[in-house]
C-alpha cells in the first residue's frame, strides 16, 4: 500500500510540474483548452438545459448560433421624394414609412453584420434587433448587388459572434439549420439537409454558387444563417423557389467563403472590384460548335467554350480585337466551359492588368492580349 501511495504522489508531482511549465511558457494552450471546454459545455449542457436531450436533438447548434442572428427592420420615407405637386395631388401627402423585414448575422466583435443586399436596398433607416432584445441603428459599410450581399455595422458591446465554418467540408446530405425571422414572427430555427452544392444558372444573382437546402426558408429569412450541426456558419440564406410565396423545400444560400471575400473587399475598399471585358456571351451548344467549325477536341462530348454574340463598342474586348462570333475557350490558364465560368474567371481578373485570352475563329485558334476594366456597379439587384 505504501508503494502505491508513493507511485501516486510521484505522478501527481510530475503532472503539476508539467502544468506549471506549460502555464509559464505556453499560457495560450491552457486558454484554448478552456475555450474548447466551454464550447463543448455549450453544445452538450448549457445552463443544465441540454443534459438529458434525446439522441438526434439539434438544440446544441441552435443554441450556439442563434444569439448571433439578428432581425433587420428597414424603412423608407415615402414622402421624401414627393416634391412634385402633381404627385401630391394624385397620391396624397402620405407621411408613413414603407418598411421591410429581414435577417442578418453578426460576424465580428466590432459589430459587423452580413445580410442580403435586397434586404436593405434603398432603405433610409435600418434597425437591428438582437436575440437578447437589444436594438441599434445600423450603418451600411458597403453592398455588392452582383452577389446580393451587404455589410452593416452596429455600435453595441458584448456582441455574440457566430463561428465561420469551412464550406469545403460541406457535403450533400449533411444536416443544416436555417435561422432567421420569417414573416416577422420572431427568431425561428428550421432544419433540413444540403440538397445540392454549386447551384448556378438560377437567374438570381450575377455570380452564383448556391448551397441548396430543404430547410424551411420563408420571406424574412433572407440574410439569416445557414449553419451546420456544430453551429458554424455555412451560408447566408438568400432565396427560395416558390409558386405561392412560401416554403416549398427549395431554398438557396450564399456560401460563407463568398461572403467572407465580399466582406474583406467591402471593409478594405468599400466596394468589390472585379474584372470586366464588355462582351455578351452565350453558352456553346453542339449545333453552334458545328456552325463555327470548331475542332472535335472542343465540341466533342461536352461543349467547351463560350460564343460571343455581342461586343461593347470601345470596351476592353473590342480594343483587343474580339469580334462577334469568336469563341472564348480559355482565360489566362483556365479553360472556359460555360457562361457562368467565363463570368467568374473574368471577374477574378485584376482591372488594368493584361491577360491572355485564347479564342477560336473560323481560321483557327488565336491568343489575344486583353486588359480588363473594372466591372460597372449595378444600381439595382436583378431579382
Amino acid at each position: 500500500m505504501k508503494r502505491y501511495w508513493l507511485f501516486f504522489s510521484q505522478w501527481v508531482t510530475v503532472l503539476m510540474a508539467a502544468w506549471f511549465v506549460v502555464a509559464t511558457l505556453k499560457p495560450e494552450w491552457i486558454r484554448n483548452a478552456q475555450r474548447s471546454a466551454d464550447g463543448m459545455t455549450l453544445l452538450q449542457a448549457p445552463a443544465g438545459s441540454l443534459l438529458n436531450r434525446p439522441a438526434g436533438s439539434l438544440s446544441g447548434p441552435a443554441l450556439k448560433a442563434s444569439p448571433a442572428v439578428v432581425s433587420i427592420n428597414t424603412s423608407k420615407n415615402r414622402s421624401s421624394g414627393k416634391t412634385d405637386q402633381w404627385s401630391r395631388f394624385f397620391e396624397g401627402d402620405a407621411d408613413d414609412n414603407s418598411g421591410g423585414l429581414g435577417s442578418g448575422v453578426i460576424v465580428s466583435p466590432e459589430g459587423h453584420i452580413l445580410t442580403n443586399n435586397h434586404v436593405i436596398e434603398d432603405a433610409d433607416d435600418i434597425e437591428v434587433t438582437l436575440a437578447d432584445g437589444r436594438r441599434a441603428a445600423a450603418k451600411v459599410i458597403g453592398t455588392d448587388p452582383d452577389t446580393d450581399l451587404a455589410l452593416l455595422k452596429i455600435q453595441l458591446d458584448k456582441l455574440p459572434v457566430i463561428v465561420l465554418g469551412q464550406p469545403q467540408d460541406l457535403q450533400v446530405g449533411d444536416v443544416v439549420l436555417a435561422i432567421g425571422n420569417p414573416f416577422g414572427v420572431g427568431q425561428t430555427v428550421t432544419s433540413g439537409i444540403v440538397s445540392a452544392l454549386g447551384r448556378t444558372h438560377l437567374g438570381i444573382n450575377t455570380f452564383e454558387n448556391f448551397i441548396q437546402t430543404d430547410a424551411a426558408i420563408n420571406p424574412g429569412n433572407s440574410g439569416g444563417a445557414l449553419v451546420d450541426v456544430h453551429g458554424h456558419l455555412m451560408g447566408i440564406n438568400t432565396a427560395i423557389y416558390s409558386r405561392s410565396g412560401g416554403n416549398m423545400g427549395i431554398g438557396f444560400a450564399i456560401p460563407v467563403s463568398t461572403a467572407q471575400q465580399v466582406m474583406q473587399d467591402l471593409l478594405k475598399n468599400g466596394k468589390v472590384s472585379r474584372g470586366w471585358i464588355g462582351v455578351e456571351p452565350q453558352d456553346l451548344s453542339p449545333e453552334l460548335a458545328e456552325s463555327f467549325q470548331l475542332p472535335p477536341s472542343i465540341h466533342k462530348n461536352l461543349p467547351q467554350g463560350v460564343v460571343i454574340t455581342g461586343v461593347l463598342q470601345n470596351g476592353p474586348a473590342a480594343k483587343a480585337g474580339i469580334r462577334p462570333g469568336d469563341v472564348i475557350v480559355q482565360v489566362g490558364s483556365q479553360a472556359v466551359g460555360n457562361v457562368s465560368e467565363l463570368l467568374t474567371q473574368v471577374a477574378s481578373l485584376k482591372p488594368g492588368e493584361p491577360t491572355d485570352l485564347k479564342i477560336w475563329r473560323r481560321q483557327g485558334e488565336l491568343v489575344v492580349k486583353l486588359t480588363p476594366a473594372e466591372r460597372p456597379t449595378l444600381r439595382k439587384n436583378n431579382r
